[in-house]
Parts: C-alpha cells; sequence; structure tokens
C-alpha cells in the first residue's frame, strides 16, 4: 500500500498536476519504441511517464545508439492545441525498446496489440519557427479500452477554436522551379488526418485563380474556412485581389491632383479631405476599379465591380471586411516567399500546413493601391490593386521587369536582373506626399538614428513576433480598419518629398527574406495600421551598393543613410516626372504615373502565429 501511495504521488508530481482529480483517464499502455508508460489525459494536456523511471532519481536526459537519440525516461506532455488528429489503427506490432548493455545501445522487442496513434506538432529545438509532425503510437490488448481514449482525446481536440474543417486550396505548378504540385503531395496527408476536406484546383493559366475567387459566390465562399494558395507571393497576391477586388467596399484614398504640384513648398496641410475623396458607390462605369491583366477584357473588368451580380448572385449573403472566420493560407513554394517568412518565420511547408490544421489566426494589414494614370501620355483610368508584402518603383520595378525577360533561368533571373539594374544606376524625377505621423503616435520607439555618410548607427527597432505587443495595442490615431478618410481623419498633416530617386518603396511588412534576412524594414509589422514608406534619393554607386550590402546582412541597417528617407505613414500619393519606370506589386508589374495608396489596418486574417525569431 505504502509503495501504491509513493507510485501515485510521483505520477502526480511527474506529470504537472497538482490534483490528482483534473485527471479525466489514466491507464497503463506500451508506447511503441519506448516501453511500459502510464498515460493520463487532462482537459488541456495529456501526458506520460515510463513505468520502469517512476522510482528511478537519476535524472536521465535520453539514451543514444550509433547518434540516434531515443525518449527520454522523463515524462512527455502534449497539449491538445498542439495535437492536431488521434486514430485507431487495429491489432499489430508495437516495439518494446530494451537496454541491452552499458553502451546505452537500444533494441527492440515487438509484441502485438490494439494501437492507436496522436499527431501532433513538435518544435525545433534550434529553429524554433520549424514545425515538424510528431506521431506518437501506444499500445493495448484491450480494444475498448483503446477506442475509449481515442474518443475522448478526439473530444478535446475537437474543442479547440478555429481549426478549419473545410479549405478551398488553388495550386500553381510553375512556382518557384515547378514544386507546386509537388508541395501541395507532400503536405495534403496532414490534411487528411486533420480531417480537413480540401477542394483542390490547379490552375493551368496565369490569372485563372484570379478569375475563380471573382466568380465564385459568397454563399460558396462562406462554406469554406478559408483558401490555400500552393506557390509563391504573386500567386497569394492573385488570389488575395480576386477575393477583395470584387467585395471590399471602401472610400479611395486622394489622389495627387488633390494637392496639385509644388516645386517650392515642403509640405502642405490637407483639410475636409474627405470631401474630395471618391466612393466606390458613387462612381460610373467609366471609373470602376480593375486588375491590369493581360487574361481579362473589357467585359470582365466591367464585373469586378462589388455592385456587379459576378460573386454577388446571392446578394443575402454578405461577405464582411474583416473577417476573422475566413483565412487565407500560403503553402510556399515561390522564389521568394517574404510573405509566409514573416508571418511564421520560415520557408518550410510542413511548418505552414501544422499552422493551418492547428488553426493558427494572425491579422495582416493590406494596402490599397490606386493608379490614376498609367503613363504621363495616357488618358486617365483608374485602376485598382491591393498589395500584401510591398509595393516598389525605380529599382524594384526595373528589376521585375528585366526579369521577365529571363524566366527560363528560374528563381536565379532575380539575381541577373538586379546586378544588371543595379549597374546602369538609374534614377527617375518623382513627387511623393504622405501623411506625418509622429513619434508618439505610431506606437514605437522612433524610425531611425540620422548618420552622416560613414558608418550608419544601429537604431532601435521592436521586431514582430508571436504575441506581438505592437500588433495587439489599440491604434493611437484611429480604429482598426478605419480607411483614410474618415471624418476623424479629414484634418491631417501632410508632407512632401520631391527629387531623383533609385527607389520609391512601401513596405506593408518586414518582407523577410533569404537574400535580406530582417526585412526592407526589420520594424515593421503584420498588423499595426501602417505603411513604411521608403525613398532612396539619388546618390553614388558605391553608397547605393553599400545600402544594398546592410539589407542583406543579419543585423544591418540599411536604412539609416542620409540618402534614405524612411517614414511611416497611413498614406500617400505619387507622380512621376520625366521619364518614367514601373511599379512592382507584390511581384506583379504595375505600370503607373499617378498613383495613391491607403493600408486597411488587419484586413484579412491568415492561418499563421507569427515568427518565433
Amino acid at each position: 500500500m505504502k509503495r501504491d501511495k509513493e507510485e501515485e504521488d510521483r505520477l502526480v508530481l511527474r506529470t504537472g498536476s497538482p490534483n490528482v482529480k483534473d485527471t479525466v483517464l489514466c491507464c497503463g499502455f506500451v508506447l511503441d519504441h519506448v516501453g511500459e508508460v502510464v498515460l493520463t489525459l487532462y482537459p488541456d494536456y495529456l501526458s506520460w511517464i515510463r513505468v520502469d523511471s517512476m522510482f528511478d532519481n537519476d535524472q536521465d536526459t535520453g539514451s543514444s545508439c550509433l547518434g540516434i537519440q531515443f525518449v527520454s525516461k522523463r515524462d512527455t506532455t502534449i497539449k491538445h492545441s498542439d495535437a492536431y488528429a488521434v486514430e485507431l489503427i487495429d491489432w499489430g506490432l508495437i516495439h518494446e525498446s530494451v537496454l541491452a548493455n552499458a553502451t546505452g545501445c537500444l533494441l527492440g522487442q515487438a509484441s502485438e496489440m490494439f494501437r492507436f496513434t496522436i499527431h501532433c506538432v513538435q518544435k525545433s529545438k534550434t529553429q524554433p519557427s520549424l514545425w515538424t509532425p510528431a506521431v506518437y503510437t501506444f499500445g493495448h490488448r484491450d480494444l475498448r479500452t483503446c477506442q475509449m481514449w481515442v474518443a475522448r482525446i478526439n473530444t478535446f481536440i475537437n474543442m479547440e477554436a478555429g481549426r478549419p474543417k473545410s479549405l478551398l486550396v488553388f495550386v500553381n505548378p510553375r512556382s518557384g522551379k515547378g514544386n507546386g504540385c509537388r508541395t501541395w503531395e507532400v503536405v495534403a496527408p496532414i490534411f487528411r488526418q486533420a480531417r480537413v476536406q480540401t477542394k483542390v484546383f490547379v490552375t493551368c493559366r496565369a490569372g485563372q485563380a484570379f478569375d475563380m475567387m471573382v466568380s465564385i459566390s459568397n454563399r460558396e465562399l462562406n462554406s469554406y474556412d478559408g483558401v490555400l494558395a500552393v506557390g509563391g507571393d504573386g500567386f497569394f497576391n492573385e488570389i488575395l485581389n480576386g477575393l477583395l477586388l470584387s467585395r471590399h467596399k471602401a472610400p479611395y484614398p486622394p489622389s495627387p491632383k488633390d494637392f496639385g504640384h509644388s516645386h517650392y513648398k515642403d509640405e502642405i496641410t490637407l483639410v475636409h479631405l474627405k470631401d474630395k475623396c471618391i466612393d466606390p458607390s458613387e462612381q460610373n462605369e467609366d471609373q470602376s476599379p480593375l486588375l491590369s491583366t493581360s487574361e481579362l477584357n473589357r467585359s470582365q473588368i466591367k464585373n469586378l465591380r462589388p455592385e456587379d451580380n459576378i460573386g454577388q448572385s446571392d446578394r443575402e449573403a454578405d461577405f464582411p471586411f474583416p473577417n476573422a472566420r475566413f483565412r487565407f493560407g500560403l503553402i510556399p513554394a515561390g522564389s521568394t516567399d517574404a510573405i509566409v517568412m514573416c508571418t511564421t518565420g520560415t520557408r518550410d511547408p510542413i511548418t505552414s500546413a501544422l499552422h493551418i490544421v492547428l488553426g493558427k489566426r494572425i491579422s495582416l494589414d493590406i494596402a490599397q493601391i490606386v493608379r490614376w494614370k498609367a503613363t504621363i501620355t495616357s488618358k486617365e483610368e483608374m485602376s485598382v490593386r491591393y498589395a500584401a508584402s510591398f509595393a516598389g518603383y525605380g529599382f524594384y520595378g526595373d528589376v521585375i521587369t528585366e526579369s521577365e525577360r529571363y524566366r527560363w533561368m528560374g528563381p536565379k533571373r532575380y539575381d541577373f536582373a538586379g546586378t544588371k539594374v543595379f549597374l546602369r544606376h538609374s534614377s527617375y524625377e518623382a513627387e511623393v506626399a504622405y501623411v506625418e505621423v509622429k513619434k508618439d503616435e505610431d506606437g514605437t520607439a522612433g524610425f531611425r538614428t540620422k548618420s552622416f555618410w560613414g558608418l550608419p548607427r544601429k537604431s532601435e527597432r521592436v521586431a514582430c513576433r508571436v504575441k506581438c505587443n505592437v500588433c495587439n495595442a489599440k491604434p493611437a490615431q484611429r480604429p482598426a480598419e478605419a480607411p483614410i478618410n474618415e471624418p476623424h481623419l479629414h484634418e491631417l498633416k501632410w508632407l512632401k518629398s520631391r527629387g531623383n530617386f533609385l527607389s520609391v518603396g512601401a513596405a506593408v511588412i518586414s518582407c523577410r527574406n533569404e537574400k535580406a534576412p530582417d526585412g526592407l524594414v526589420a520594424d515593421a509589422h503584420l498588423s499595426d495600421g501602417f505603411l513604411h514608406l521608403i525613398l532612396i534619393k539619388d546618390c553614388p554607386r558605391a553608397f547605393y551598393l553599400w545600402h544594398l550590402t546592410q539589407l542583406a546582412r543579419k543585423g544591418g541597417n540599411p536604412l539609416n543613410f542620409d540618402f534614405v528617407e524612411h517614414h511611416k505613414t497611413l498614406a500617400f500619393t505619387f507622380t512621376s516626372i520625366g521619364k518614367e519606370s514601373i511599379w512592382n506589386v507584390d511581384g506583379e508589374l504595375f505600370p503607373a504615373h499617378q498613383l495613391s495608396a491607403q493600408v486597411f489596418r488587419g484586413l484579412v486574417s491568415l492561418f499563421a502565429d507569427g515568427p518565433d525569431v
């Protein structure tokens, strides 16, 4: 009796439960490749401990044989929030590990019994953002015992909020090095194990996913918990625009005409801006928003308006924004994958799939970009595009334009095109107006530390991470997803900057990638409601190279140069003067002579949790 009491006390201590009354189930099992364990189920987690270690006071950290690490004798815990499937696999072999000799090598002996497996997530110890599937198989000679445990564990897993049940999946077979279909084949078993229904479409041409998102009815769209893009940032942008262009209703930002062109004034104050902004419901047919793609003709463009029937045959089935229930998912298979790097911390497709089946959720800012004129000689024809990561002009636009000529090179074309554009060292005259945001209004430590042409000084930066305080904080200047022209924002101070620029960029997120480990803006956040406007003035080629090398270095300071302007803002306008470049919007070409942009805070939700590092 005394030994039984000691065993119970030690079991409670090992499993971390202060009260045995918290226990839902407790039973002995054989864990595959480990041996006999006592498995205990709690409302929030399940835990097990090896029977032969319950009275062993040695602090064993696990045994190894031929370099293979085996399970420690100490107890193991799995949170229900980290488990995504449990299944009964009937009668079969269970391997028990038996210590063979003093070297620590383990030999296995097998016996047959009924089995069930638990599928869960295991985080890498060296790379916290990298997740891998973990499978634990338990055996018992009584079938009913296994069935009861499977039912109870399933009950707790199903109680986890936000888990998707049905998803719409688009696969781009040509993404990156043509890895789209292979990538989906790798992650598809995870969705089957988690019992997530997937309706999969493999696209045959550019723009097909966009067309399908436009034409799908709200009633059908609401039957899914989200839409997945298996591809790169450009493919994700195509799906995003297909959803937002046909459904998101919001007044547009001011156009450059609202200011006029001034060669001398450095700043203006904009008063009663609301009266000058355009409301989509008041536009005529010629002013309807459109997406500029070669696959869309004029009749299709007309149908992109929210008031038209396409995608809206069931008007009573509304599709609001923001929409926390309906989420976007991105399985990386592209050349850069900046969005998934910023939202999960890694380009690993398995990690992204696990974020999705566990129902992770994070809000993402979206920039609305309105083109008023394509070129200086073209007639006025408004076009709308949404961006989730970055819009760039000059160097960034020239690189994407040049890379289109070398598609046969695959992802290496960007390095080749970037080198050619850098050697050209072209600058473009332009005028940019932007909303001034004071340092005490943006919720962060400030913008940057000024430096001379010498070594840049390191500034204080708060990067976006899991459970980010900046993204979760209440905005100081406006409520979530409020457009720039709401009544309480009609009196704003706008500043102007005019000159010759090597590039003009607007980052929604940090845009981390393998070539820029900290991103274009290390302290950009996923859902703080701000754009980062980056103006690179004309400078000697050597200094610009210095800026690019800082960008490519972990811990670098690419923005802390005198020829770099970095402004946090809510909206901006752009007008090119003289020779023109082309805009790069999330990796897609977008010619624009006059352009405006505004940001919507947390407009969409993603199946992600934010990066750990």
